[in-house]
């Protein structure tokens, strides 16, 4: 989502744990071990409670808003507004999780005699994203505790009190129901060498971060489920609904200021309705930048080599144009740039985490889709493309080119791509992105991630075609003798 963000040359280093650093380790995981004896042996009613009571001590509305007003107050980054709606994918995560089996035996294929066992992977290991200091715990918590695991979270520095407050509130809610508050833990003298310590005792690792983490999980030694960096783009045909496309976009471009790698970062717009998306992008508040403000608003997203600047980060359009020493109205939601070029020496074409997006004008589909191709060699290969079209060919023709894991057609991106309510796509706040991204899984990370599998096989009728039948016209009886 994002992430861990890093000042410009900033590497993650090998460095001692402190004494105390190193007796909190000795002792979280001391507890998680005891916790997890215990949790394994419960069955799937007490376990599918347990979730119901960590969802509704994080989600409800009092309490998340709560977090919500902390977590701002306490990183500084993202809107109090648009952050509030994060409490329904924890809604869906817990859906998602109580319509699966995850105890026992969770599936049977007679015709193969294949039968399916659930067990849990261990002790989790999860990095907490500074954006969703309270939605990724509790989405992680629910699955985890489904598929009978313990976790620890290692929270970001610059929001630790809301994560650890998260985690408290789901702690306390698993001692009102009788189980082990240690389930769920949360680091307490965390930096980042705390963090590769963890990584590195977990049986699991989640990691929700910046690809410098992410890295490093990979690098732990052991199991990690990482995500790749986003750079969100739709295509936007002809036949598309103006106003639809227009409006996902506002919808999609301006949820917690655009500090999602989800949210849109450019809009590759057919030629022949150019104009009148940009018409209808300014109705929806969008605010398009000149070719002056577009020069300022690179020199205070971006430094001289191209590393993106922290300080423009999910921040408000309004703030985004100040740094850049210029107004826009109060009632503009996002700003809006023209893609004028793709590459590393364009950094409007790569991710943004913020209230902008770039605009690109392209003739006939299949430049479109090349468009589309230089844009994710720039970045966000693996993460997420969308379409707003009505041709079925086209999306089919977007399917098979994009180098992707997902793609959503005709709805606003980072509402959709993690899961929705009116969509199939699983419910999450991770999002593997492949080998495109540097990634071991190309979907959304859900429960089926959070638990091994015994595979119990049965002996059925024989089942060996005929080599005439597997070799077909390569087939030769005479070189069998």
């Amino acid at each position: 989502m994002i992430l861990y963000i890093y000042s410009k040359g900033e590497s993650i280093m090998e460095t001692e744990l402190t004494v105390q650093q190193q007796q909190e380790l000795d002792l979280v995981f001391a507890r998680a071990k005891a916790a997890l004896a215990i949790i394994e042996t419960y069955d799937q009613a007490r376990v599918d409670r347990l979730c119901q009571a960590v969802a509704w001590a994080v989600s409800n509305k009092k309490t998340f808003l709560r977090l919500v007003d902390m977590s701002i107050e306490e990183s500084g980054l993202g809107d109090p507004v648009t952050r509030q709606n994060k409490r329904f994918k924890i809604r869906g995560v817990l859906r998602d999780a109580l319509r699966q089996k995850s105890v026992g035996i969770i599936e049977e294929i007679p015709e193969k005699g294949i039968v399916k066992y659930a067990k849990p992977v261990g002790i989790i290991a999860s990095l907490v994203p500074t954006t969703n200091p309270d939605l990724t715990p509790a989405g992680q918590a629910i699955y985890a505790i489904k598929a009978r695991d313990v976790v620890i979270f290692s929270p970001h520095p610059r929001s630790k009190k809301t994560t650890f407050e998260t985690v408290r509130l789901m702690r306390e809610a698993l001692e009102r129901e009788g189980a082990p508050a240690d389930i769920l833990q949360c680091l307490v003298n965390v930096n980042i060498p705390m963090s590769k310590a963890l990584m590195a005792r977990g049986d699991l690792v989640m990691a929700t971060g910046g690809q410098p983490m992410v890295r490093a999980a990979y690098s732990s030694g052991k199991p990690a489920y990482g995500v790749g960096a986003g750079n969100a783009t739709m295509l936007i045909d002809e036949t598309a609904d103006i106003k639809e496309a227009a409006h996902n976009t506002m919808l999609s471009k301006i949820s917690d200021y655009g500090s999602g790698c989800s949210a849109d970062g450019n809009l590759v717009i057919e030629e022949s309705i150019f104009g009148q998306m940009v018409k209808q992008l300014v109705e929806e508040g969008g605010y398009l930048a000149s070719e002056e403000e577009k020069a300022k608003l690179r020199s205070v997203m971006w430094d001289d080599e191209g590393h993106r600047l922290a300080q423009t980060v999910a921040i408000a359009p309004q703030k985004l144009a100040a740094a850049a020493g210029f107004t826009i109205p109060a009632d503009r939601k996002f700003i809006m740039v023209m893609g004028n070029g793709i590459g590393k020496e364009y950094p409007f074409s790569g991710e943004k985490l913020t209230t902008l997006l770039a605009l690109y004008k392209y003739k006939g589909f299949e430049n479109g889709l090349d468009t589309i191709r230089k844009i994710y060699e720039v970045g966000g290969r693996g993460h997420s493309v969308g379409i707003y079209s009505f041709n079925d060919d086209h999306i089919h023709r977007l399917a098979l080119m994009a180098p992707v894991s997902r793609i959503m057609v005709r709805q606003p991106q980072s509402k959709a791509n993690a899961g929705a309510f009116n969509n199939g796509m699983p419910m999450t706040s991770s999002m593997g992105c492949g080998t495109f991204g540097g990634n071991i899984v190309s979907e959304n990370i859900h429960l089926k991630h959070y638990m091994n599998t015994t595979w119990v096989s049965l002996p059925i009728p024989e089942d060996r075609p005929s080599d005439q039948e597997l070799f077909g016209e390569f087939y030769d009886p005479e070189l069998e003798k």
